[in-house]
């Protein structure tokens, strides 16, 4: 039987600290699915469809070789319904501190309470990874900050272009 799992966000932009977790599932499940949320209320940096090409341009060699295959999508709604229509029995949720532990041992207990048949497995972010969020490479980015150390090269290029055309 096939390992499927699912890992979800916003990924406005994925950073390295994204694909440190993406790495680290990729030893856990035969088929990752990254499902990129699409809340109506909020305007993100990048459209769903740019992140979606961010996501499979940056993503791709890092699970290339694993025996994991890769599959992006966008989705409405909740995380939970997106991971069962992808027919995941995983959920991979990063971890960097106590303040996410708190917040996604909450998600997954409401997502076992919604979908029985798919656990929730927590990967802790690697130690250089930890203090990345998406917000602060944007923030970076935005004043003009080098956020190289903090994404990847597709995504460092994607912000200075946003960026430039903004400014």
């Amino acid at each position: 039987m096939a390992r499927l799992a699912f890992y979800s966000g916003s990924f406005d932009p994925i950073t390295n600290g994204h694909l440190d977790v993406i790495a680290s599932a990729a030893a856990l499940c035969d088929r990752l699915t990254i499902g990129v949320g699409d809340n109506p209320n909020k305007v993100g940096l990048f459209t769903v469809e740019e992140r979606l090409g961010l996501i499979r341009a940056a993503a791709g060699p890092v699970l290339a070789g694993t025996g994991c295959a890769l599959e992006v999508v966008g989705f409405l709604g909740l995380a939970i319904e997106a991971a069962r229509a992808a027919q995941a029995t995983i959920i991979v949720r990063g971890l960097r501190d106590s303040t996410d532990f708190d917040f996604e041992m909450q998600m997954a207990g409401m997502n076992r309470a919604m979908a029985p048949g798919i656990q929730t497995v927590f990967v802790p972010a690697s130690s250089p990874v930890r203090p990345i969020t998406a917000t602060l490479v944007r923030q970076i980015a935005a004043l003009g900050g080098d956020v190289g150390a903090f994404a990847p090269p597709n995504v460092v290029a994607a912000l200075k272009a946003k960026f430039a055309s903004s400014g």
